[in-house]
């Protein structure tokens, strides 16, 4: 009991911490990512106990609490895990996470697919292994059994599929600014997507 307690207060001390638009413990109260937490802790335990169909049914009620966090009652989670913002988070049932990795919204930790998963040995790992004091951009996704080395940065919009060493970057290329276009140019533009429209080729 002295445990959870602690690491309850832990978490709440990690949020006001990593979060500036929260200014004290009580606010933390209100973040998604403590409900998609403690409710994981508890699920992972019965998951890990056999008890498959109670763990499921907590990690679907803490997705449906949280905005679209959904962490599969397998996943190993270390201690201090911040998933800003939350919605729409995936992580898997193999995925191993270290202690201090920060999450943002849209992040998928999966696996590459049922048509190659159904070929590994029984038991293997299916997701993303992932160090200690990540930073998982927005709307990156990392796939298969692949391990992201400690203090890496995975960039927002990024696509992993290879081991990141520790203290690398990886960055999706960024947007380009282009000049507005000409009244000529738009007007083209205009005729083609009336062609496409009338021809039905959306």
């Amino acid at each position: 009991m002295r445990r959870t307690i602690d690491r309850a207060r832990e978490d709440l001390a990690m949020i006001v911490a990593r979060d500036p638009s929260i200014r004290n413990r009580a606010e933390a109260l209100l973040h998604p990512a403590l409900p998609a937490m403690w409710t994981h802790r508890l699920a992972h335990a019965l998951h890990t106990r056999g008890h498959r169909w109670f763990a499921r049914i907590v990690s679907y009620l803490a997705r449906a609490a949280t905005g679209g966090i959904e962490i599969h009652p397998g996943a190993r989670l270390g201690r201090r895990v911040f998933i800003d913002h939350g919605a729409s988070v995936v992580i898997g049932e193999t995925a191993v996470i270290g202690d201090d990795v920060t999450i943002f919204h849209q992040v998928t930790l999966g696996a590459v697919g049922w048509w190659r998963d159904d070929r590994r040995e029984p038991g293997a790992r299916r997701h993303p292994s992932v160090g200690n004091r990540v930073v998982i951009g927005a709307n990156a996704i990392v796939l298969g059994p692949i391990t992201v080395g400690d203090d890496a940065l995975i960039g927002a919009g990024s696509l992993v599929l290879s081991d990141v060493p520790a203290g690398a970057r990886v960055l999706a290329p960024a947007a380009q600014i282009v000049s507005p276009p000409s009244p000529e140019d738009r007007e083209e533009s205009a005729q083609v997507l009336r062609a496409l429209a009338s021809s039905g080729c959306w």
